[in-house]
């Protein structure tokens, strides 16, 4: 039977694929008969995610995202020696909460920069002669319901995320003639390490409040990791410059 969202033959990076969203995406990938480039500045969290993804041909690339001149050099490289790729994952990002009265340059910078900056430089490379397969090209990035509606002291990851919706949008005009979709997830709030990182800052009231906001009940990388592939496969051959929001009924409300 023909499965459209086979990827069978078809090479993925993912960025964040040490942990959280980014693991869940590149275990399915690999399930799904794809080959996936894991990406991410924690070596030891990719050795442990390359050792959990089915078949062979993957492989793996340590750095720091926040080297941007240095991505088009290293995804060059990448398609020289591993083979061209067909799509992109963005799932690497940092948060910042921090309230608007103290929200200075240094406290967002470097949250900008991984996860919009990236995102930008990242698509660059990719529809490059050089990079790209020439077919089948998608790309995702993972947003969040925060670049969609308002919350407190989280203003700096807002627009972060805001930013790169409305970046994914333009790019997917502009990457249409070469047959490259570009798609954005936009998450509620997922069971990840940066899940635990944002609720260190939240005492129970808080947390039963947010808890109360998703209908369906918290969100696990995987969930995030089917919309993801969703995307990447043929199952979104027709879909391009839009937001999946997986959210568990957070933004219905």
């Amino acid at each position: 039977m023909h499965n459209p969202m086979d990827l069978s033959g078809r090479r993925i990076l993912v960025t964040g694929a040490a942990s959280g969203i980014g693991r869940a995406a590149a275990i399915l990938i690999s399930r799904l008969s794809g080959w996936v480039a894991a990406v991410d500045q924690d070596g030891e969290g990719l050795k442990k995610t390359l050792a959990d993804l089915d078949g062979n041909g993957h492989t793996q690339y340590v750095c720091d995202l926040r080297d941007l001149a240095s991505i088009s050099k290293w995804m060059i490289q990448l398609a020289d020696q591993w083979g061209s790729l067909y799509g992109v994952v963005h799932a690497a990002g940092l948060p910042c909460i921090v309230p608007l009265q103290i929200l200075s340059t240094d406290k967002y910078r470097d949250v900008f920069a991984v996860n919009t900056e990236a995102a930008l430089a990242l698509g660059r490379s990719f529809q490059s002669r050089k990079v790209y397969a020439g077919a089948n090209g998608s790309i995702v990035f993972i947003a969040s319901v925060m670049a969609i509606v308002g919350s407190p002291a989280v203003v700096g990851y807002s627009m972060s995320k805001a930013a790169l919706i409305g970046m994914a949008r333009s790019m997917a005009v502009e990457l249409a003639p070469k047959g490259i979709r570009v798609n954005c997830v936009a998450p509620g709030f997922v069971r990840t390490p940066m899940y635990d990182k944002v609720a260190k800052f939240w005492d129970q009231e808080q947390e039963a409040r947010i808890t109360a906001l998703h209908p369906l009940g918290w969100g696990e990388p995987e969930d995030i990791a089917n919309a993801i592939v969703f995307l990447l496969a043929d199952t979104g051959r027709w879909i391009t410059g839009a937001v999946l929001t997986v959210d568990g009924g957070y933004t219905a409300q």
